[in-house]
C-alpha cells in the first residue's frame, strides 16, 4: 500500500465517520480490503491528529467542543494541555516515585520533569517511555509490561497488574475520555481495571483533563471521586461541576 492510498483512505474513513455518526474496525476492514490492524493503525493516526476519538471496536467523531474552529480553539486546547502539564508539574518534588499513564494530555507532562532529580517513573506506555529515555535528567524507568493492546496503545493485564503491585508510589498522573462530576472519570475503553491498580497503589492520584471533558456521555467508569486526590484542569470548567467534585473531596486546581 502507498504512502498516497494510505492517506486516500484515511480521507475516506473520515468522511465515512461524518456520515455514519460511529465505525467499526471490522465494517472499515471489508470496505477498504485490508486488515483490522492497518485499520487500527488508521484509526491511531487519525486520533492523534484530532481527527476523532477511538473506542472499543472502532471510532466515534470528535465532540463539538473539540472540533478545531476558526477562532483558533486548536490553538487554544494545546495551550490548555501545556498548563495542565505545567501545574501537575509543580507537585512532583525531587526523588518522587510515579506513575504516568498513557495519553496526549499526561505526555505533555514529559518535557516539564526535565528539572526533577531522582525520579522514578512507571508507566505503561511505550511512547511515554522513548520521551522519558531523552531526558538529560535520566529518570529512573519502570515499565508494566504485560499484554499489548494497540486500541490503548499501552500495555495492559495481570502481567501488568502484579508488576504495579510489586510497587508504591507517591503519585499517579492519569488522563481522562470524560469527566462525571457525580460519578468520576470515564474511559471509551473497556480495559480500565489497570488504571484502578495504578490508583490502589499510588499515595495520590493526580487527574489531568480539560473542562471540555465534562458532560460526556460515557458509560465506562474508570475512577470514582472517591479515589482521586487533585484534578487539575482549565478555568472553562463550570463553577457547578467545580463545586460537585471539592464537595466528593477531590482538591481542583484550575489554570
Amino acid at each position: 500500500m502507498t504512502k498516497r492510498n494510505t492517506q486516500q483512505r484515511r480521507r475516506a474513513i473520515v468522511d465515512a465517520l461524518n456520515r455514519q455518526g460511529e465505525v467499526s474496525v471490522e465494517a472499515l476492514a471489508n470496505a477498504f480490503s485490508t486488515s483490522e490492524v492497518t485499520i487500527r493503525k488508521d484509526l491511531a493516526a487519525l486520533e492523534a491528529n484530532g481527527l476523532l476519538l477511538r473506542r472499543y471496536g472502532g471510532a466515534v467523531p470528535l465532540p463539538k467542543e473539540l472540533v478545531h474552529s476558526e477562532d483558533g480553539s486548536a490553538e487554544k486546547v494545546s495551550k490548555r494541555k501545556l498548563y495542565i502539564a505545567q501545574a501537575a508539574a509543580r507537585l512532583i518534588r525531587d526523588h518522587n516515585r510515579i506513575i504516568i499513564d498513557s495519553g496526549h494530555t499526561t505526555a505533555a507532562l514529559l518535557p516539564e520533569l526535565a528539572h526533577k532529580q531522582g525520579l522514578v517513573v512507571m508507566t505503561n506506555s511505550l511512547d511515554v517511555a522513548n520521551a522519558l529515555r531523552e531526558l538529560e535528567n535520566e529518570p529512573t524507568l519502570l515499565m508494566t509490561g504485560g499484554t499489548w493492546d494497540s486500541r490503548s496503545e499501552a500495555f495492559q493485564g495481570q502481567l501488568a497488574e502484579q508488576m504495579l503491585r510489586a510497587y508504591d508510589f507517591d503519585q499517579l498522573f492519569i488522563g481522562a475520555d470524560g469527566l462525571d462530576p457525580a460519578r468520576g472519570t470515564t474511559t471509551y475503553n473497556e480495559l480500565y481495571s489497570l488504571s484502578r491498580i495504578m490508583a490502589e497503589v499510588s499515595r495520590e492520584v493526580v487527574v489531568m483533563a480539560e473542562s471540555a471533558k465534562v458532560g460526556r456521555k460515557i458509560h465506562n467508569l474508570e475512577l470514582e471521586w472517591a479515589q482521586v486526590d487533585i484534578l487539575v484542569t482549565d478555568q472553562q470548567l463550570p463553577e457547578d461541576a467545580k463545586q460537585q467534585i471539592i464537595d466528593q473531596g477531590v482538591e481542583v486546581i484550575c489554570v
